[in-house]
């Protein structure tokens, strides 16, 4: 390509990754009883009723919605951080709507004012938008977890947990000595927690709890998402919190650029945030999802590390993933190499247990043929 948008488009950002196992899941998909893909984390289950029964109501919605949002939306997600993550001393002002977090997350550095003199830490092993969103804003990016020894000062260091994609959990002590790193370095702290709910080993930990930091809420966001929890991922909805003069800026800049949650969709949110039941059912769907994949893993032959959290399993046979990847497809199955999250996962593949059950009571039989 030439010096065209293009080009530039090209040169910036990596190929899409699941364009990289167009192959796999081709061969994946000759299987006589179709394929089991389990290389995505959708929802399969139904969207809970107490949301669609919010959305049906508030459909009614000629206006345009606001950016920020209505308070009474805000303030339960607010009430809801304080019941299940255990923060304190919140306010609605300090809570801000996305239109699913993976929008937030790719905007966030430009939305903040980053570029090319600013640093992006990232964890060795991520999601791929929290580096492509980094790129996009002309940042350097570092794929580093030990963020206390680096020689240069970041801007923005991002966090995730239960991460995606090896589902491992920070704790509190860990947690708060990154923050207490970032507040003494002007660094900004940007929590996905998108998981938090999903903790199977060990009981995940905010950074808005008072554990990691204290009575403040300074220098530190946490982003939440319904898209898992609610299985709402088709209404994207999504939210940010925390440092009050950040949530302020990204309001500002988001007023201009027209980032708006429709309104029926942030009354489904608030319902869905109002509502623990459904949440603790869906727990228990995929817990035993986990478990029958889990056994059916390590039944063939291969190792479970990390997974003590999120909705999947960070599985090897201690070869190339690419290989892995093969060997899976010609029994029918799809998983996301580990290298789609960085060199650290060249040899594990991700395993979504986010697929009905008949679609994971098949990987039983299918793991048993040799």
């Amino acid at each position: 390509m030439g010096a065209g948008p293009a080009g530039r488009v090209s040169a910036r950002f990596p190929d899409f990754p699941w364009d990289t196992i167009a192959a796999a899941k081709r061969r994946a998909g000759e299987h006589p009883d179709g394929i089991i893909d389990l290389s995505i984390g959708t929802p399969v289950d139904p969207t809970p009723t107490v949301a669609r029964e919010a959305l049906v109501a508030a459909a009614d919605a000629p206006g345009y919605p606001t950016v920020l949002g209505p308070a009474a939306v805000r303030q339960a997600a607010v009430d809801w951080l304080e019941r299940s993550v255990g923060a304190v001393g919140l306010d609605a002002a300090q809570v801000l709507m996305s239109v699913g977090s993976k929008e937030l997350i790719a905007q966030l550095p430009a939305q903040l004012g980053l570029g090319p003199d600013d640093t992006v830490v990232v964890p060795r092993l991520a999601y791929p938008t929290y580096e492509v969103g980094a790129r996009f804003a002309g940042c350097d990016v570092v794929a580093c977890d030990d963020v206390e020894a680096l020689e240069t000062v970041p801007s923005l260091v991002y966090l995730n947990s239960p991460a995606n994609p090896h589902g491992a959990i920070l704790e509190a002590d860990r947690l708060r000595s990154i923050v207490s790193w970032a507040r003494e370095r002007g660094v900004l702290v940007v929590s996905d927690e998108c998981y938090v709910e999903f903790g199977w080993e060990a009981r995940p930990v905010s950074v808005l709890h008072p554990d990691v930091c204290g009575p403040s809420h300074d220098g530190v966001l946490a982003l939440h998402s319904l898209s898992k929890r609610s299985n709402l991922a088709g209404y994207r909805a999504a939210f940010v919190a925390g440092d009050r003069g950040v949530v302020a800026e990204l309001l500002a800049v988001r007023k201009h650029l027209g980032f708006m949650v429709p309104t029926p969709v942030q009354h489904a949110l608030a319902a869905a945030l109002s509502d623990d039941e459904h949440v603790r059912r869906q727990r228990e769907v995929y817990a035993g999802r986990r478990d029958v994949l889990r056994r059916a893993f390590e039944g063939a032959g291969w190792r479970i590390d990390h997974s003590e959290g999120s909705l999947y399993l960070w599985a090897t046979r201690d070869e190339p993933c690419r290989s892995s990847i093969d060997w899976l497809a010609e029994r029918g199955i799809l998983a996301a190499p580990g290298d789609f999250y960085g060199p650290a996962g060249a040899q594990h593949v991700r395993l979504s247990f986010m697929a009905s059950d008949e679609r994971i009571a098949a990987v039983v039989a299918r793991m048993d043929v040799s």
